[in-house]
């Protein structure tokens, strides 16, 4: 199913809204092309599309005041972070105004006795542990990307550590927001659960910014473990790999991480990083807890391995040794890209049932394996999520319409399986038509749910779905 086709911005903004927005942000308001294109473009295949200007506030009260003179004037509004999202999350389909967070990266609170902090929404996710470490504390949440809070926040985003600590969902107690009449709301509080009304704060957490522009947030921390472990174990099949973590996870082996890289992306991942581990099949793995905790899930895991064809463990005991193991783990996506000079990467992204995990993995590998473009599998398959990038070349439609066949089988597959197209990158632009096929009439009441809050249809237009 393909992308909603929309027209090249931009659309030009009135000259009164311009002067409005230059006197509240001065040097802050840019309307420069490269500027604009940097907000307008993707990390993945969709076109750049240029927003009219690009703002960047740096409070709230100023986020407000943005949102007031962008709807007096019907014009769009398109909150951004770190630009790391890869599903035209932030592609400015009508032009408008781009609200860069970035300069809203202050820590405002960390409350070490309750495990929990606050901060404005531009705060980077490297930026906010290296903050936390001296206080025996961390943020779990890792996509990869250093991603902003409030960008993981508004995409729902997960990551390596998910099977262990769980999603955005999970980590997020409470939500500064400013809504399309301007208003500048709390969700709720900072206690560990709340019966208070409608549950706002996950309302938001996953509405791609076309609800409100999330502009703090507040998070759960956990203690740093006593002994972190990580390792890595190839394996002879894809089919011993996956049932190692099925296995794992079915025995309550509270894994911190578990990733899975093919023998194609382990090749990409090799030539990128210049590293030698076996080209076949991988898990990647991490153990927290206490010295004695984590030597016995080591070595249960390490005898299901060995009893489903996987090879001896490389261990990685130091900080530096773990830092560098999970860093080509998460340039992953541009190793994979590097597979072919000139292509773009199209990652895809669904997640199934931890019982059907082998099952879908399997019939995806079979297919890929008679495609003429490259399709590394890899993915976090401790919670069932796993993704395909396909490496393209955007000067081919023929490449991008196998693509697009092959993505078409997979989320069908995943969805007959009882799982979804996404399991942590969002709708944006590129499933829409898959959204309605996932959830059929609750999509209706999520439009009756965009209507109510932003009738003229100015937040992050044509994301997630159509109007």
């Amino acid at each position: 199913m393909n992308a909603p086709s929309f027209a090249p911005g931009p659309t030009g903004l009135k000259s009164e809204l311009v002067d409005r927005l230059r006197a509240l942000f001065g040097e802050r308001l840019n309307l420069t092309e490269a500027i604009r294109a940097q907000h307008g473009a993707s990390e993945s295949h969709f076109a750049t599309v240029l927003p009219d200007a690009v703002v960047f506030p740096q409070s709230t009260e100023e986020v407000v005041a943005l949102v007031k003179a962008c709807v007096a004037h019907d014009t769009p509004i398109i909150p951004y972070g770190a630009g790391t999202s890869i599903e035209g999350n932030t592609t400015p389909v009508r032009g408008g105004v781009t609200v860069d967070l970035s300069q809203m990266d202050a820590i405002l609170e960390v409350n070490a006795e309750d495990f929990d902090c606050t901060v404005q929404a531009g705060v980077r996710r490297e930026q906010l542990n290296a903050h936390l470490r001296d206080v025996g504390l961390f943020f779990p949440i890792d996509p990869g990307a250093n991603a902003t809070i409030g960008g993981m926040a508004s995409t729902r985003a997960s990551g390596t550590n998910a099977v262990r600590y769980g999603t955005m969902r999970e980590a997020i107690l409470s939500l500064r927001v400013v809504t399309p009449d301007g208003r500048d709301i709390r969700t709720s509080r900072r206690a560990r659960k709340s019966a208070a009304g409608y549950d706002l704060t996950r309302l938001m957490i996953g509405a791609e910014g076309t609800l409100g522009i999330i502009t703090e947030v507040t998070l759960r921390l956990h203690g740093i473990p006593e002994s972190i472990l990580s390792a890595v174990c190839s394996f002879d099949t894809m089919a011993g790999a996956v049932d190692t973590v099925v296995q794992s996870i079915q025995l309550g082996i509270p894994l911190a991480r578990v990733e899975i890289l093919d023998d194609v992306q382990m090749r990409a991942v090799n030539a990128w990083s210049d590293l030698d581990y076996p080209e076949t099949t991988t898990l990647f793995f991490e153990f927290h807890g206490s010295e004695r905790y984590v030597q016995e899930q080591v070595e249960t895991v390490s005898e299901l391995a060995t009893g489903n064809g996987g090879n001896a463990f490389q261990w990685a005991v130091l900080p530096e040794d773990r830092d560098r193991l999970w860093k080509a783990r998460h340039q992953a996506y541009y190793a994979a890209v590097g597979l072919r000079k000139g292509c773009v990467g199209w990652p895809t992204d669904v997640c199934v049932p931890i019982s059907r995990l082998a099952e879908c993995i399997l019939e995806t590998k079979a297919d890929l394996e008679t495609a003429s473009i490259p399709g590394p599998i890899l993915g976090h398959v401790g919670d069932g999520n796993f993704h395909v990038v396909f490496v393209i070349d955007p000067n081919k439609p023929e490449e991008q319409a196998e693509a697009e066949a092959l993505n078409h089988r997979l989320v069908r597959r995943a969805l007959d399986m009882g799982g979804t197209c996404t399991g942590e990158h969002g709708i944006g632009l590129g499933k829409q038509d898959w959204l309605v096929e996932e959830l059929g009439e609750a999509v209706e009441t999520m439009r009756l749910i965009k209507r109510a809050l932003d009738p003229n249809d100015l937040f992050n237009p044509g994301k997630i779905f159509s109007l």
